[in-house]
């Protein structure tokens, strides 16, 4: 089995090389705290150069045939398939998520890159009838997309591979050079695929500089973004942060994918036991450190008492332990301060009358599956994105109220529903204002080929090989007097 460390070169990959960092920074293991590996450390000067880099190559990636685009994207999907366990272990040590987490990364990972291969040749245009109007009689209108120049890809650290993935793929698809910047904390695996996806590059004699990567702090991010060469910024991570990106880039365009507080309804009709599982499933994957896991459950007051027994009756399936297991659910947060931030939260939520009913303190380093009533309306764990372990139950009186709980959030990234009535489940998803309403299934069921992304202060664009491929475009009208 190959070992990452020596996977890939030392450096980063600017350019058509790998270029030399100077500074490294060690990756944690927040398990344990052992260091999985040193990174190098890019800078603003080295975010220069890649953008030098990727201005020289645009029109050669703009050039590249749908056939050869399809063509490197199935090989790259090919690579990442044939060190699919080796990706999923390094996952699970440089994110901290249990093995299980990092095995459906890895797999969505995949789905991404054939999806987008597949898709490639569905960027089209259409013929427009120009002879609508008298002046238009005998012209020729249409208008086809162009790739819109220089991507910059920021991924956040929960799913390093995945995420990176979601900005890499399309990119490619849609004929853009694009440079990622993976977040501090969890560079590594996306170092390893970018160097695959180059040597699929380099195999179809496409120039590497084609797909480029810099790590680094503040100062690296706002270089990538602010520069008027940068043509799209495709970020996903906290809200604060992508607000702030969208004022960098401005004018030019800004895909974000922020935070949420996700909501899930259990109506009176619902499957409790069904709801009861989903909540179990999907509060506590990747240690809650995902951006839909469910927070805020909220319960028709006729089943609210039968839902809460049996989620307590079944908290205890949720194992809490080494992330290298196969049976663990829950594992530490990605560092100490994300601990300590959940752990204040759960703490002045029960200064203001909350009531702990599972969990709410540490098992190891590992913050306990916790649940909370009687969270109120303003503070932290109910308004804003806890990002661990924790899920806050409410009780509703009907449809009305739960609907009204759920758009009350500033963020709107999906929600979910469980009720056997196709009258309830339109209502959801025609009256919740969110990006996405799933009915009966975790709010985290995401599709990689649907079109993902928020409203509020979740984000705006979407995700998605097909979705993101028109982000990273534009259109182009022709119009033509014979």
């Amino acid at each position: 089995m190959t070992s990452h460390s020596d996977a890939y070169p030392a450096g980063l990959p600017i350019g058509d090389r790998w270029v030399h960092c100077a500074e490294t920074v060690p990756v944690i293991f927040p398990f344990d705290g052992s260091v999985v590996a040193h990174a190098p450390v890019g800078s603003a000067a080295l975010a220069s150069q890649a953008l030098d880099a990727a201005q020289g190559v645009a029109k050669e990636v703009e050039r590249l045939s749908t056939g050869t685009k399809r063509s490197i994207l199935l090989a790259v999907h090919h690579k990442i398939s044939e060190h699919r366990e080796e990706l999923e272990n390094l996952l699970v040590l440089e994110t901290g998520k249990p093995l299980v987490d990092c095995r459906v990364e890895v797999a969505r990972t995949l789905t991404t890159w054939a999806a987008a291969a597949e898709e490639v040749a569905h960027l089209r245009g259409e013929t427009v009838p120009l002879d609508l109007q008298a002046s238009g009689d005998g012209m020729i209108g249409y208008w086809t997309r162009k790739p819109a120049g220089i991507v910059i890809g920021i991924a956040g650290f929960n799913y390093p591979l995945l995420l990176a993935s979601h900005k890499l793929a399309p990119a490619l698809a849609a004929g853009c050079p694009i440079i990622i910047k993976p977040a501090p904390n969890t560079p590594l695996s996306t170092l390893w695929a970018v160097h695959l996806i180059r040597e699929a590059l380099a195999a179809h004699q496409v120039s590497t500089a084609a797909v480029q990567l810099v790590t680094g702090g503040i100062e690296v991010g706002e270089t990538l973004v602010a520069d008027p060469r940068s043509a799209v910024v495709s970020f996903t991570g906290s809200a604060a942060v992508g607000h702030q990106i969208a004022k960098n880039a401005a004018p030019r365009k800004a895909v974000l994918e922020l935070g949420s507080n996700t909501g899930f309804i259990v109506a009176e009709d619902a499957d409790i036991h069904a709801a009861v599982d989903a909540v179990l499933r999907g509060g506590f994957y990747a240690n809650g450190q995902a951006c839909i896991s469910i927070q805020r459950v909220l319960l028709d007051e006729k089943i609210a008492g039968d839902f809460q027994r049996e989620l307590l009756a079944r908290i205890g399936e949720i194992v809490v332990g080494d992330p290298r297991s196969e049976q663990t659910l829950v594992a530490p947060l990605i560092n100490k301060a994300s601990t300590e931030r959940v752990l204040s939260w759960i703490g002045k939520a029960k200064e203001r009358g909350a009531q702990v009913l599972a969990g709410g303190g540490l098992l190891g380093e590992s913050i306990q599956p916790t649940i909370l009533v009687g969270v109120p309306a303003d503070a932290e764990l109910w308004c804003e994105e806890i990002f661990g372990p924790v899920i806050c139950l409410r009780t509703v009186p009907d449809l009305d109220a739960a609907f009204e709980l759920v758009n009350e959030s500033r963020y709107g990234l999906q929600a979910a529903i469980f009720s056997k009535s196709l009258k309830t489940a339109f209502r959801a998803i025609d009256e919740l204002e969110v990006g996405g309403v799933v009915v009966n299934e975790i709010p985290g069921f995401r599709s990689d080929i649907m079109p993902y992304g928020g409203v509020k202060d979740s984000g705006i664009g979407r995700e998605g090989p097909r979705f993101a491929m028109e982000e990273f475009t534009v259109t182009r009208m022709a119009i033509i007097r014979p």
